[in-house]
């Protein structure tokens, strides 16, 4: 990775300044001068990530030694109205036998009895009831598993299992451990500090992997022009190695006390793209633009796809 001989020099200098130069010049067999493409995606990436980390772990020594640690705020929450707690049986007995005493209506005790039972039915049958806001896994109700794991943090899965009256099934098990996790996501700062940083591990290594299938959708555009898979997947690694490198000007420049905004290197990308596309393809502008449009749609909806797949391959893992 530190071996920056000549061709590392020859790259990345015009993949910067020059959009699609890079690109053309390669797949046209003018390869000498150049570093393998994906290679240099790799390394580009790798120092990203070291960049970022570098980022965060520099924000924790400010606050550290500065004392102005940020406050977490809690996004999520799983409180419900009153109206859906869980009712204290016993309470609810003592309040409405002391309102039916001070009755001005005398009762005898039995019918008084009589309707604390008809009081104490109805809202044991409300709270069988499941509200709008709680989250269900088919029958199976999380929130319980939530309360009773926050009330009980260190009891094993199969005595709480047991106390919920839960089958002791193999999903049964994953639900509780994951109310385990988003509680602990909800209380612990820490936790959710490795939760962002295990998305961000799995995050890297989808975009890998999603690069390619986003290639073919690039090939599908293009369809009419006579460039390989290989030609559009060069194309494709360069554009992202450019976008890597934009993001590590922007942490790199907020290491050193600047405050950029992030919009600005948005928007420099999105142009970077533009003419990339236009000089690679060789097309107008016109035809250049609206393909744009409906390859940054298409990147879209996989991107959304991906974060979905990797959030949930994350929180089952984590």
């Amino acid at each position: 990775m530190f071996n920056f001989d000549a061709k590392f020099w020859n790259t990345i200098i015009p993949l910067l300044i020059k959009p699609g130069k890079v690109s053309r010049d390669y797949v046209d067999g003018k390869r000498q001068r150049y570093s393998n493409p994906f290679r240099f995606y790799l390394t580009v990436s790798i120092l990203f990530f070291l960049i970022l980390g570098l980022s965060k772990s520099i924000d924790k020594f400010k606050e550290l030694k500065n004392g102005t640690e940020k406050k977490q705020s809690r996004v999520i929450s799983f409180e419900t109205d009153d109206v859906f707690k869980a009712v204290d049986i016993d309470s609810l007995k003592k309040t409405v036998n002391k309102e039916l005493k001070n009755s001005r209506i005398p009762l005898d005790a039995v019918k008084r009895k009589e309707i604390v039972g008809k009081v104490i039915e109805e809202a044991e049958d409300s709270t069988k009831k499941v509200p709008k806001n709680k989250i269900n896994f088919g029958s199976l109700q999380i929130q319980d598993y939530l309360k009773f794991q926050k009330k009980h943090p260190k009891i094993n899965i199969d005595e709480a299992l047991d106390s919920l009256q839960k089958n002791k099934t193999f999903l049964n098990r994953f639900i509780y451990s994951r109310a385990k996790v988003i509680n602990s996501l909800i209380d612990e700062a820490e936790s959710q500090e490795q939760f962002i940083s295990q998305l961000l591990s799995y995050g890297s290594v989808a975009l890998f992997v999603f690069l390619p299938f986003f290639t073919l959708f690039l090939k599908l555009f293009y369809i009419r022009r006579k460039y390989t898979y290989v030609d559009h997947l060069v194309f494709v690694f360069h554009t992202q190695t450019v976008f890597f490198m934009l993001l590590s000007i922007y942490f790199l420049v907020e290491l050193f006390g600047a405050k950029p905004q992030l919009w600005v290197f948005t928007i420099l990308f999105l142009m970077y793209l533009l003419i990339a596309m236009h000089k690679f393809y060789q097309q107008g502008y016109f035809k250049t633009l609206i393909k744009f449009i409906l390859l940054n749609l298409t990147y879209l909806l996989i991107s959304i796809i991906g974060a979905v797949i990797v959030g949930l391959i994350s929180f089952a893992l984590y």
